[in-house]
This record gives structure tokens, C-alpha cells and sequence, in this order.
């Protein structure tokens, strides 16, 4: 997924889930999208992706601390999960490859298991 066509997903999924309170742009060019999805002042989800190396990173921050994170860099995908988040898990789960709306069901696991909003 390039950037143009991420954007599109994005905006798809934040009139999709009623608990995306917004979508701040924060950088666009041609090759990098940086964008926050905010479901609290102080929890939101994060998406980067650089077209121009192949990276894409989708993490899940609440109080400025990472939770939870997906991450592929130069195709390769690892997880930081909940029970470690500046971890790297390349387990077969870990380096399963998904998409942003998969994430956002993952994400939408966590926020339930922590009761946050």
C-alpha cells in the first residue's frame, strides 16, 4: 500500500469507527505520510510510511508511551506487543503481515483489555 492509497484507507477507517475522534495530518510528501488517529487527548494511534524504503509503522501510544505496535521495515513486519512494547517479537504472529484496518481490530482488542475508551 503506497501513500496516496493509505490516506484513502485512513479516512475510510475514521468515518467507519465512531471511536476516532479525529485524524490529524502531520506530514505528507509524494513518498511519507505521518498521520495520528485520536481516540483521547493522550491516546491515539500513530501511522508512518515511507514508500521510498518500504516502511510502515502502526503503533498505539497513550500518555506518550508506545502500547502496542506493529511495524514492516523493508517488507519485514515485528510486533511490539503489549506485554513488551519496546520489544521486537519475530514470532510467526509477530512477522505476520496485516493490514490497517487487521491493526485497528488488534488495537481495538487492546483498548478493551486495558478499559480504556
Amino acid at each position: 500500500m503506497n501513500v496516496s492509497d493509505l490516506l484513502v484507507t485512513l479516512q475510510k477507517e475514521k468515518a467507519l469507527r465512531a471511536y476516532i475522534l479525529r485524524m490529524d495530518l502531520l506530514e505528507q510528501t509524494q513518498s511519507l505520510i505521518k498521520v495520528r488517529l485520536y481516540i483521547a487527548p493522550e491516546l491515539f494511534i500513530q501511522v508512518y510510511r515511507n514508500d521510498q524504503f518500504d516502511t510502515l509503522n502502526l503503533v498505539l501510544i497513550y500518555n506518550g508511551q508506545r502500547l502496542y505496535g506493529r511495524d514492516r521495515l523493508g517488507g519485514v513486519w515485528h510486533r511490539h506487543d503489549l506485554t513488551a512494547p519496546d520489544q521486537h517479537d519475530k514470532s510467526p504472529e509477530g512477522q505476520r503481515s496485516l493490514t490497517l484496518p487487521e491493526f485497528l481490530d488488534e488495537v481495538e482488542t487492546v483498548l478493551a483489555a486495558m478499559g480504556l475508551p
